[in-house]
């Protein structure tokens, strides 16, 4: 657990449905850094997506993550690849 730990990064995906789509935003593990790529879907299925490969497997978190994009809203925690981090940390896209 300690090398996963050490090769895999948290952050805390932010998502909100606004004209134009969802909304999604990305903090560091301290929920005060913003991480600069700001990304907007079309429909839900993608954040589902990016949950389904890098979120928590518990069912209360994947319930959480239901309520949130059935009220529009919410957050959720994912665990990143070191290359999947740094994509997030440049503002490439």
């Amino acid at each position: 657990m300690d090398n996963f730990r050490a090769t895999h990064h948290r952050v805390l995906m932010n998502f909100m449905v606004r004209p134009g789509g969802w909304h999604i935003s990305f903090l560091e593990k301290d929920c005060r850094t913003v991480l600069p790529l700001k990304l907007t879907f079309a429909n839900e299925g993608k954040i589902r997506a990016m949950h389904d490969r890098c979120g928590s497997q518990l069912l209360e978190d994947k319930q959480a993550l239901e309520h949130g994009l059935n009220t529009g809203r919410g957050s959720c925690w994912l665990s990143l690849t070191e290359q999947q981090y740094q994509a997030l940390n440049s503002k490439r896209r």
